[in-house]
């Protein structure tokens, strides 16, 4: 797919696997996990948890690492099976075939990958991104989402508006001799799109590192801090309630 042919939104996740739950807009309450206070005063953590879509691992399935030899078992297949280079979905190989063109028959991509590092294993969501031109992805585990424990992931940025391939999770896992599970109803990965432009030199490399405030940045501290803290009556949440006003009136505005 020419990733030109996107139409007019910035991502589409293409499910390989049919079975699996699709990708969806990412929470506000980071899945209902954090404290009712956050969301209702704390624009900036519901903002980061928002931004993105949650992403799923295809089925439950467990790994065992004894610190040498990594194992994994689902459902399907309970016992314990070594990984010794790669993994396929069960059953996905024969289904990839049928889908497939010709010249790609034989090649579908792995479920399970063993990395050459101790403990480091490659999980594919079932998933290809697609993105617009100059829009890039971001890999990262859940914002503000406790991990279920025994592993963490590695971040990554992708651009697929260049490359068709298996959107994935590299995972090291930090426990040995218990079973580590990862749950296919719990975000494993949140994927948010960045511009490409916005990574460059041009923005990364201009910023400024000047002592203390400029005039105005202290009227602005005034407004922000000192005068709110000097009102025993002040109601909370001003910064919160700014944020999504100024949002509204943007949106407001795109409408029209």
């Amino acid at each position: 797919m020419d990733s030109s042919s996107i139409g007019p939104g910035v991502v589409r996740f293409h499910r390989l696997i049919p079975t699996i739950r699709p990708p969806q807009r990412a929470s506000r309450d980071a899945a209902g996990t954090i404290p009712i206070r956050a969301t209702r005063y704390c624009e900036a953590l519901t903002t980061a948890c928002e931004f993105g879509w949650y992403v799923f691992a295809p089925l439950d399935i467990q790994l065992y690492w004894d610190g040498a030899d990594i194992y994994w078992s689902c459902a399907e297949f309970p016992d314990w099976m070594v990984l010794d280079d790669a993994a396929q979905f069960p059953h996905f190989a024969r289904l990839f075939d049928e889908m497939a063109p010709p010249d790609a028959r034989g090649c579908s991509p792995p479920f399970l990958t063993r990395l050459p590092e101790p403990g480091m294993v490659q999980v594919w969501t079932g998933l290809i991104a697609r993105t617009a031109p100059g829009w890039c992805l971001n890999i990262r585990p859940p914002v503000n989402l406790t991990p279920l424990g025994g592993f963490t992931m590695f971040e990554g940025i992708l651009d697929a508006d260049i490359w068709c391939g298996p959107m994935f999770a590299n995972i090291r896992l930090t426990r040995t001799h218990q079973p580590v599970r990862l749950a296919a109803d719990l975000p494993l990965l949140q994927v948010q799109p960045v511009r490409r432009d916005c990574m460059g030199d041009a923005v990364l490399s201009r910023f400024g590192t000047p002592d203390g405030l400029s005039p105005a940045d202290w009227v602005d501290y005034v407004r922000d801090i000192v005068t709110p803290n000097a009102d025993p009556h002040r109601p909370p949440g001003r910064y919160a309630t700014r944020v999504r006003q100024r949002r509204r009136c943007a949106m407001a505005a795109a409408g029209a």
